[in-house]
C-alpha cells in the first residue's frame, strides 16, 4: 500500500520522490497545500474505494497515516 500512495503522490500531485518517506508530513515536508490535500483524498476515494470522512480529514497528516488509513478502510 505504502508503494501505492508514493506513486500517487508523485503522478497525482507531482511530489518529489526523493522526499516522500512513511514519515514525511504531507504539509511539512512535502509541500502539500490544503486543495491538493483535497485532491490527494478525492484520489484515494476513487482509486482504493474507500470514503474519507470529513471528521478524518486531520488524520492524513504523514505518509503513513495515509496508508494506515486506507488499509484500515478499504472495502
Amino acid at each position: 500500500m505504502y508503494e501505492k500512495v508514493k506513486e500517487m503522490l508523485v503522478s497525482d500531485l507531482a511530489v518529489n520522490e526523493e522526499d516522500i518517506r512513511p514519515e514525511a508530513e504531507l504539509i511539512n515536508d512535502l509541500g502539500i497545500n490544503s486543495l491538493e490535500l483535497a485532491d490527494l483524498i478525492l484520489v484515494c476515494e476513487e482509486k482504493f474505494g474507500v470514503e474519507v470522512k470529513d471528521e478524518d480529514i486531520h488524520k492524513f497528516i504523514t505518509v503513513e497515516d495515509v496508508v494506515n488509513y486506507l488499509e484500515e478502510n478499504m472495502k
